[in-house]
């Protein structure tokens, strides 16, 4: 009984991680950076300066974001992966070892970091809207026990709501190997009106579209979220120039 038990956990991790992979299909290494007090925007300085290095190394410069308000990390960076064969292959392994040195001061800068594999939307689809973008709405979730499929659904169900609304969709990433939570959506916003607008919908759209999302109500959107989740993080960001 013990053993079917963990054969059917581990077939229903597998089956999530599968269909997550399917529906945000780009791999990407999401990192978060705290600075060491009082060197952030020397860090920040470092990693504008860094692209020579990334191009050493065959791998794309990250999209990024600056923390506003919020969590504790002060960056949010995410490196185009595409795939593990690629991003690990012996070529590309031996050119970041040959860089290791150049990283020492950016190294110095930092007091915290945290990486983790997830799988998101195209690339293409996430420069645009950074490209247009310069005020934006993190959430990261751990997810209940049994809960991370359903957590996922839940938020496409936001998407959809957001959708009929016509309001920016959140982009989901899904978490493939790394830190402790299990996913993270990014809203990207022209700037804070714009991330504010959503206060000046007439509470009948709000309502229609939350059941049109699959809703009991627009009100029952955080409490349903609330009943998979063990914790959440939001935290406001602003593009870096």
């Amino acid at each position: 009984m013990k053993l079917c038990s963990l054969v059917l956990l581990f077939s229903l991790t597998l089956f999530v991680s599968t269909a997550a992979a399917a529906q945000t299909p780009y791999l990407y290494k999401a990192k978060l950076v705290q600075a060491a007090p009082g060197q952030l925007l020397e860090a920040i300085d470092l990693y504008k300066a860094a692209p020579a290095l990334y191009k050493g190394a065959g791998d794309e410069p990250p999209l990024w974001l600056r923390h506003s308000q919020g969590d504790h990390w002060d960056l949010l960076l995410l490196f185009p992966v595409k795939s593990y064969s690629e991003y690990y292959s012996a070529e590309r392994v031996a050119k970041r070892k040959l860089q290791q040195n150049a990283w020492a001061r950016l190294d110095a800068a930092i007091a915290w970091q945290e990486d983790v594999f997830v799988y998101g939307p195209p690339l293409d689809e996430l420069k645009t809207a950074f490209a247009s973008s310069t005020f934006f709405h993190v959430e990261m979730f751990h997810a209940l026990a049994s809960k991370q499929a359903e957590l996922f659904k839940e938020r496409e169900m936001e998407n959809a709501y957001l959708r009929v609304l016509k309001r920016p969709e959140n982009f989901i990433f899904v978490r493939d190997q790394g830190a402790a939570w299990d996913l993270f959506t990014i809203g990207a916003y022209r700037d804070l009106k714009h991330f504010a607008e959503s206060a000046g919908i007439p509470e009948a759209e709000q309502e229609a579209a939350a059941k049109a999302a699959g809703f009991a109500a627009a009100n029952r959107i955080g409490p349903y979220l609330r009943t998979l989740i063990s914790s959440h993080h939001d935290t406001l960001a602003v593009a870096i120039k």
